[in-house]
């Protein structure tokens, strides 16, 4: 009975971690499947703008196109399922210092295709964080599989016990049979 005991308020607690995280799963799917670029809060970035550099001529060096977005992460973090946040602390984007996402883009003439720009690559980075960390779902035949695989398994294990029981057994039968 002691023992018994231990053994249940041991299993509680994981049982109890383990349905935490199949929900923290299951709310990081949720989430995925409903973010877009325009779902992303303009609210929480700061834009700033500065001339691009490399090939355009004049207007290279008389228009501010070049679009930067940062984002604080603690903005954002408590936005994004908790599965996420150790990918985006270590993307490329991030920076440690200022604890920020710096996101730059200046492949457009316009400062506001810019801004959309730096926008997409937000939500690419959001959506291949998820996408990295985030398992997919079961599908039912798969469950049955395994299903199938484990009751298999166990029919194994428990002919096996018998024979060998029954090997046993026949020893000590041989032994008092003079």
């Amino acid at each position: 009975m002691y023992c018994h005991w231990r053994i249940h308020c041991f299993r509680a607690p994981l049982r109890r971690f383990a349905s935490q995280a199949d929900q923290d799963v299951q709310l990081a799917r949720d989430w995925l499947k409903t973010l877009t670029s325009k779902t992303i809060p303009r609210n929480i970035c700061e834009v700033s703008f500065s001339r691009s550099s490399g090939p355009g001529g004049q207007n290279v060096n008389k228009v501010n196109s070049k679009a930067t977005l940062k984002v604080p992460l603690d903005a954002l973090l408590p936005l994004v399922p908790r599965l996420i946040h150790h990918p985006l602390r270590a993307s490329r984007y991030a920076a440690e210092r200022t604890q920020c996402l710096i996101i730059q883009s200046d492949e457009e003439r316009k400062q506001s295709n810019n801004v959309e720009s730096c926008f997409d690559k937000l939500y690419q980075l959001l959506q291949s964080s998820a996408k990295e960390v985030i398992p997919g779902e079961t599908s039912q035949a798969q469950r049955n599989r395994v299903q199938k695989l484990q009751r298999a398994q166990n029919e194994g294990r428990i002919k096996d016990k018998k024979k060998h029981s029954d090997k046993k057994s026949s020893r000590r039968g041989s032994k008092y049979d003079d």
